[in-house]
């Protein structure tokens, strides 16, 4: 090719870099960021430019419109969850303020009446929701990060066969990166009449670039009625047959009540957003007798704050005396290790159970970076060494539980489309508190620091992990 080619090519990446550092002067979340885009756009535009079109965005504009494209819905939970009201509201104003932060990040008040029963492992879980999809008369949502062609997969996918031929609405959504699923067996699915998404094969050409989103929710609703949500995919590994992680620790819970509506909301948008369908639902949530405070919160980057980091910072400012926390990863992004050690140092009990084995490397290794620090702080790190360890749990206090699927990490905080389901009431929190009372009885507090590792390579690897910590 000529030199005058390779000018103009040369031209072309100059020019590039400058849109995409004007991009980041005028979005950086941080000044340190920003700073490390900048010098590395200056450095190597024909190498950074790429690599900023895939991490760089933070947002997910085509997102934001269609979400007001489901705003009568959303009015219409609000009103329900309006109608269905905690039945006793405290009339302590500083008990008021605990829960504010939660209603007002997920957009919707706490509504009574949601019957919450916790599922511990795949074998509680997937029976549970087999029995329900089985049962289903009307529709079925199934939204999943990890979708995959193997036993459990196949296994749950001919009920949904069964369910479509029957004449049930169904409808799949999956995210391609984290799942391994055949165009055969795809095929199979849609054949059998059920209909089948992936998250990002979106008619907008930006998506195609944006692979550092991922849609990390995993929903089950069926006929509007019964609901579930969780840190489970559908896998084999999920359910203990994958022998290097083997047995896999995870936890889900099954909603009655209006709280399922909320769920319905959450795969509406994402369906939406993927296949440009309006779904046609029943949105009138029925209320259980009895039932529990709750919520449902989604955090993504479609939203106007940073949803996920203030969901760790609500849920330690509103602890006065524990906060456990259960999570597969630990990344934290600096104003929620800030927050981490704020209640630490005033005397919260603060403690994360994380994974001592590990699925990904990186990740695991840069979180040997934080530990040290959370440690100096009065932070209890508990390492789970059953199996691997998987769910993602918020116990506050002991009226305050959380169940979902956010870590507590850069990417669940920033960068995927993550939900959790809140529950201000007793008896769930007793049961979560409970469950990991039992998994602390398999897990062994701290270890070395990381000056004291005696694994060399892990004193080595960590703090560079660190430095990719915001998209880890």
């Amino acid at each position: 090719m000529s030199e005058g080619f390779y000018f103009l090519l040369y031209l072309g990446v100059e020019f590039a870099a400058l849109l995409c550092i004007r991009a980041v002067l005028t979005h950086g979340r941080t000044p340190q960021g920003t700073v490390a885009w900048v010098v590395f756009l200056i450095a190597a535009p024909h190498f950074a430019v790429p690599v900023f079109l895939i991490f760089g965005h933070r947002r997910y504009p085509g997102y934001i419109a269609t979400r007001r494209m489901l705003h009568g819905e959303l009015v219409a939970l609000r009103e329900a969850a309006a109608q269905n009201a905690p039945l006793r509201p405290t009339e302590d104003a500083a008990e008021k303020d605990r829960l504010r932060a939660f209603e007002r990040l997920a957009g919707v008040p706490l509504s009574s009446g949601n019957a919450l029963k916790l599922l511990i492992d795949g074998t509680q879980a997937f029976p549970e929701i087999f029995a329900a999809v089985e049962a289903a008369r009307s529709f079925v949502l199934v939204q999943f990060y990890t979708f995959n062609d193997d036993a459990l997969g196949r296994e749950f996918g001919e009920r949904l066969i069964d369910r479509a031929r029957a004449g049930v609405q169904v409808h799949l959504l999956y995210d391609a990166i984290g799942s391994r699923v055949s165009r055969r067996y795809l095929a199979e699915l849609r054949a059998a009449g059920v209909q089948v998404r992936d998250f990002h094969a979106i008619r907008r050409s930006r998506g195609r670039l944006q692979i550092n989103f991922r849609n990390h929710r995993k929903i089950v609703v069926v006929d509007g009625e019964i609901g579930f949500t969780g840190g489970l995919n559908l896998a084999d590994a999920y359910i203990g047959r994958a022998a290097r992680l083997s047995p896999w620790r995870d936890t889900m819970v099954r909603v009655k009540g209006p709280c399922v509506a909320q769920l319905q909301y959450v795969f509406a948008e994402d369906w939406l957003w993927s296949s440009g369908e309006k779904l046609a639902l029943d949105w009138s949530p029925r209320p259980e007798p009895g039932g529990t405070n709750a919520l449902v919160l989604a955090p993504g980057p479609a939203d106007p704050q940073e949803t996920g980091s203030l969901y760790f910072a609500a849920a330690l400012a509103a602890a006065r005396r524990r906060i456990w926390i259960a999570s597969a990863y630990f990344v934290p992004d600096i104003d929620v290790l800030t927050a981490l050690k704020a209640a630490a140092l005033r005397g919260v009990e603060v403690r994360l159970l994380v994974p001592d084995k590990r699925d990904h490397w990186l990740v695991w290794l840069a979180a040997f970076a934080f530990i040290d620090e959370a440690k100096g702080a009065g932070i209890e790190i508990w390492r789970y060494l059953d199996g691997f360890h998987h769910q993602k749990v918020l116990l506050i206090d002991d009226d305050i539980a959380s169940v979902g699927s956010i870590n507590l990490d850069n990417r669940s905080c920033r960068l995927n489309f993550e939900v959790t389901l809140i529950a201000a009431d007793r008896d769930f929190a007793a049961d979560v508190a409970q469950m990991l009372e039992a998994d602390f009885a398999l897990a062994r507090r701290g270890g070395p620091s990381l000056s004291h590792q005696p694994n060399r390579l892990i004193q080595i690897a960590a703090p560079l992990a660190r430095l990719l910590a915001p998209v880890l």
